[in-house]
C-alpha cells in the first residue's frame, strides 16, 4: 500500500516539476483560498466581515505569485505593497492581515533563490517594514496578536527559504563531488589500463624480438650452408629449435602471469634477472656476436669486479626485483639491436657498475651498420621501450653514437636503487 501511495504521489510531482508555471498557479490558488479562510474565521468576522475590496486585493496579491520564479523580488515588492495598503486601509475597522500569506510565499521564494547575505538583508527589510507598518498604521494596540503573527510568519518564511537554499547547495556540492570522484575513478582506470597495455607490449617485445632475431639469423645460416656444410647447418637448426623453445617458454610464462591475475601465489615477474646473464651472452655467442663483459661493484664484502657473465649476480649484488628484471631486459634489447643493426663482424662491450645508490649499464659496439640492401627494418619500438622501462624506475636511458668519436653506437642506462643496499657476502 505504501509503494502504491508513493507511486501515486510521484506522478503528479514529476508533472509539476516539468510544468513550473502550472505549479505556481496551483500555489497561488491555494494561497488565495488560505487567505479567504483565514479572513472568514477571524475573531473580527462577526463585526467586520471582509468586503469585496479585500477579496479583490487578495486575488491580485496571490495572482502575482504565478510569476514568483521569473521575478521573485518584484513579486515580493508587489505583495508587500498590497499588504501595507490593506493594513492602512482597515486601521479604523478590524485588521485583515491574512493577505500577508502572499508575502510569506514571496519572501520564501526570494530567500531560497538568493545568496545568504542578500537574502538576509531582504528578509530583514521586509519583516521590519511590514511589522513597523502594522504597529504604526494598523488597528491598536501595537502589540496585537495580528502584528506579532505578521512578524513571526515573515521571519519564519525568510529562515525557511534560507534553509532550503543551503540544503540545495549542500546536495549540489555532494552531487558534484560524486561526479568528480566518478570521473577521477574512470580516468584512473583508463590510465592503469594504458599502463598495463604498455607493460604487456614491452614484455612481449622483449621476449619475442630477442629470440626471433636469433631464429632468423640461424635459419639464414642453415639455409646458406645446407648443401655445402650439412653438419653446421644441422647445428644451426638445433640453435633455432633451442631459441624457439626459449621464446615459447617465456611467452607461456607471460601469458600465465596475465591469466593468474589476483592469485597470491602467482609469479610477480615473468622474466629472469642478471643471475642468468651468462645464458644471454652464450645465446648471442652462438649466433656470432662477440660480447665482452666487465663488471665492478663498490659494495663491501663482494668480489668487487669480474668478467665472467655467470658471476654477474655475485659481483653486482642483490637487486630489487624490478631493477633486476629491467637491467636484464635492457641488456637483452641492447645486444639484440647490436646483432641486428651493427653489421657483420661487430663486437659488443657490456659494462656493469654497481654503486650504493644506482646501477649503471653501458653497451658499446664497433659496428658500421648493416650492409646496403640488407633489408633491416627501422623505426621499431626497442629504444622507446628501453627508455620507458628506465623511466618507470626513475632512471634514464641514453642512446646514440659513441662519445669518443669512434665508429659504433652506445647505450647508457642509469637505474636508481632505493633503500640501503644489501651486500652479497662470499664464503
Amino acid at each position: 500500500m505504501t509503494s502504491l501511495t508513493v507511486t501515486g504521489l510521484a506522478r503528479p510531482h514529476r508533472w509539476l516539476r516539468a510544468h513550473p508555471l502550472a505549479a505556481d498557479a496551483f500555489l497561488a490558488a491555494a494561497t488565495f483560498v488560505t487567505v479567504l479562510i483565514g479572513a472568514t474565521v477571524s475573531r473580527f468576522t462577526d463585526r467586520h466581515p471582509p468586503g469585496s475590496g479585500f477579496v479583490l486585493l487578495a486575488l491580485l496579491a496571490c495572482a502575482c505569485l504565478v510569476l514568483r520564479r521569473r521575478a521573485p523580488r518584484a513579486v515580493l515588492c508587489a505583495t508587500s505593497a498590497a499588504t501595507l495598503f490593506e493594513i492602512v486601509h482597515t486601521r479604523d475597522t478590524a485588521p485583515h492581515t491574512q493577505i500577508a500569506m502572499s508575502v510569506v510565499v514571496a519572501l520564501y521564494t526570494v530567500a531560497s533563490r538568493t545568496e545568504r547575505p542578500m537574502a538576509w538583508r531582504i528578509a530583514a527589510v521586509t519583516v521590519g517594514v511590514l511589522t513597523a507598518g502594522g504597529m504604526a498604521f494598523g488597528a491598536p494596540p501595537w502589540y496585537s496578536q495580528e502584528n506579532l503573527a505578521l512578524l513571526a510568519w515573515t521571519g519564519m518564511a525568510g529562515a525557511a527559504g534560507d534553509a532550503v537554499r543551503s540544503r540545495r547547495a549542500y546536495v549540489a556540492a555532494i552531487e558534484e563531488r560524486a561526479v568528480r570522484a566518478e570521473r577521477t575513478r574512470e580516468e584512473e582506470a583508463r590510465r592503469r589500463v594504458a599502463e598495463e597495455r604498455l607493460r604487456i607490449a614491452r614484455e612481449l617485445h622483449d621476449v619475442v624480438a630477442h629470440h626471433i632475431a636469433l631464429v632468423n639469423v640461424q635459419a639464414g645460416v642453415a639455409s646458406h650452408i645446407m648443401d655445402s656444410r650439412p653438419d653446421q647447418a644441422k647445428e644451426a637448426l638445433a640453435h633455432v629449435r633451442e631459441a624457439s623453445r626459449s621464446a615459447l617458454a617465456e611467452l607461456r610464462a607471460t601469458v600465465g602471469l596475465l591469466r593468474q591475475y589476483g592469485d597470491p601465489e602467482a609469479p610477480t615477474e615473468p622474466a629472469p634477472g642478471l643471475g642468468v646473464l651468462g645464458h644471454l651472452v652464450d645465446g648471442f655467442a652462438r649466433v656470432g656476436l662477440d660480447v665482452t663483459l666487465t663488471m665492478a661493484s663498490t659494495l663491501p664484502g663482494g668480489p668487487g669486479s669480474g668478467t665472467d657473465p655467470g658471476e654477474a649476480a655475485a659481483v653486482v649484488g642483490r637487486l630489487p626485483g624490478a631493477v633486476d628484471l629491467t637491467a636484464y631486459r635492457l641488456l637483452q634489447e641492447a645486444l639484440t639491436n647490436v646483432h641486428k643493426h651493427a653489421g657483420p663482424g661487430a663486437r659488443a662491450e657490456v659494462a656493469l657498475l654497481r654503486s650504493a645508490d644506482r646501477l649503471l649499464l653501458t653497451v658499446l659496439d664497433d659496428g658500421a651498420g648493416p650492409p646496403p640492401g640488407a633489408g633491416e627494418e627501422r623505426g621499431g619500438h626497442g629504444l622507446i621501450g628501453m627508455r620507458e622501462r628506465a623511466t618507470a624506475l626513475g632512471g634514464s636511458c641514453e642512446a646514440g653514437p659513441r662519445a669518443d668519436g669512434t665508429q659504433g653506437f652506445r647505450v647508457r642506462v642509469t637505474l636508481p636503487l632505493p633503500g640501503r643496499p644489501e651486500p652479497t657476502l662470499t664464503p
